[in-house]
C-alpha cells in the first residue's frame, strides 16, 4: 500500500513544535533530514528517547494514509499553528517498499568488532560469519540498522564486553540492535526503552527472529521499571544524553559501565564533564564526525 509522504522546512528550534503538529494530525511517521543536505537522504528516522535534530535547518518528512487530502491537511496545519511556513511544502507518494524495505536493496552482512555480524533477516550468512554472533535484523519503521557511525560505534563496544550472564538496559532502542547484540553475546536479559511504540515493535519483532524473545522486555519512558544494570548503552543524541544525565547515572551498578553515542565531534567535551561526577575511567573514541564515550561508574 502507498503512501502520501509531506515534506517540511523549518529551523531546528522550530522542529519539535512542527513535529507535534504533524503528529497531532496523523502522522505515522515523522523523520528528519539535514535541510542542507537533504540529496543524500540520510534520515533519522523516528528520534528516540530525547532527540532533537543535528542542524541548523532541518526537513521533515511525515508519512501520512494515502487517502490523505493534501489541501486539507495543509489548512489544517495553519490552523493548528500559523507560525508553521508552508512555503516549503512538498507531497510525494512512496510505495510501502521504499519506506520499510529499500535498505535491503543496498544493505551487506556488516561485521562489529571481533564476533558479531549484522544481517538482514532475509539475506545468507557468508561463510566467514558462520564462527561469529549473527543478529538478524528487520528495522521496518524504527531507525537502527547498524550503518550509521553511532550505531557501529556501540556494537564495537557491546562486542568488546564480557556480556555473559549479565542484564543489559538499551535506552533509545530504535529496532533493538543494540538489545539484540548484547542478547546474543551472551548478556541473560535485556530491557529496550523507547518513546516511540514503532521502534518497541519493531525490537520485539527482531527479538524474535532471533530467538531471543523471551529474554527481552520493551517500554516506553513512562512505563520502565526503575533498575540499574551492569551494562548500560545510551545511543541517542548529545542534547539528550546532557538531559538524561542523573536519570542514566542512576541506571549503573556500581563498578558497571556506561557507554553514550549519537554525539557529533566538538560535543564530547561537555559530556564528559557532564558525566564526570558519576564516572571514571571515562573515554571518548571516534568514527569518521561521531564520538561515543564510555566510562565505570564510580562507588
Amino acid at each position: 500500500m502507498p503512501w502520501l509522504e509531506l515534506s517540511l522546512r523549518c529551523r531546528a528550534a522550530d522542529e519539535a513544535r512542527v513535529e507535534t503538529a504533524l503528529e497531532d494530525l496523523g502522522a505515522l511517521s515523522v523523520s528528519l533530514m539535514d535541510a542542507a543536505d537533504a540529496e543524500n537522504e540520510q534520515a533519522i528516522l523516528e528520534p528516540g528517547v530525547g532527540e532533537t535534530p543535528l542542524w541548523p535547518e532541518v526537513t521533515l518528512l511525515a508519512l501520512f494514509e494515502h487517502d490523505t487530502n493534501e489541501a486539507l491537511l495543509l489548512h489544517a496545519l495553519e490552523a493548528y499553528d500559523d507560525r508553521i511556513d508552508l512555503g516549503s511544502a512538498q507531497f510525494r507518494e512512496v510505495a510501502d517498499q521504499d519506506w520499510e524495505r529499500a535498505w535491503m536493496d543496498q544493505y551487506v552482512p556488516m561485521q562489529f568488532g571481533m564476533r558479531t555480524w549484522i544481517i538482514p533477516w532475509n539475506m545468507e550468512a557468508p561463510t566467514e560469519a558462520e564462527s561469529g554472533v549473527i543478529v538478524r535484523l528487520d528495522p521496518g519503521l524504527a531507525f537502527g540498522s547498524g550503518t550509521h557511525p553511532t550505531t557501529s560505534l556501540c556494537l564495537a563496544w557491546l562486542d568488546s564486553l564480557p556480556l555473559a550472564g549479565k542484564d543489559v538496559l538499551d535506552f533509545g532502542c530504535g529496532s533493538g540492535i543494540l538489545a539484540l547484540a548484547a542478547l546474543k553475546l551472551g548478556a541473560a536479559h535485556a530491557v529496550g526503552v523507547d518513546n516511540d511504540p514503532q521502534a518497541l515493535a519493531a525490537s520485539i519483532d527482531n527479538a524474535e527472529r532471533n530467538g531471543v524473545g523471551e529474554r527481552l522486555r520493551v517500554f516506553l519512558p513512562d512505563d520502565e521499571p526503575v533498575a540499574a544494570y551492569p551494562v548500560v548503552v545510551a545511543n541517542i543524541l548529545a542534547s539528550a544524553l546532557d538531559a538524561l544525565a542523573e536519570t542514566l547515572a542512576a541506571r549503573v551498578v556500581t563498578g558497571g559501565v556506561i557507554a553514550l553515542s549519537g554525539i557529533l565531534h566538538g560535543q564530547e567535551d561537555a559530556l564528559l564533564e557532564r558525566y564526570a561526577p558519576w564516572f571514571e575511567r571515562l573515554e571518548a573514541t571516534q568514527l569518521d564526525d561521531w564520538m561515543r564515550i564510555t566510562g565505570t561508574r564510580k562507588a
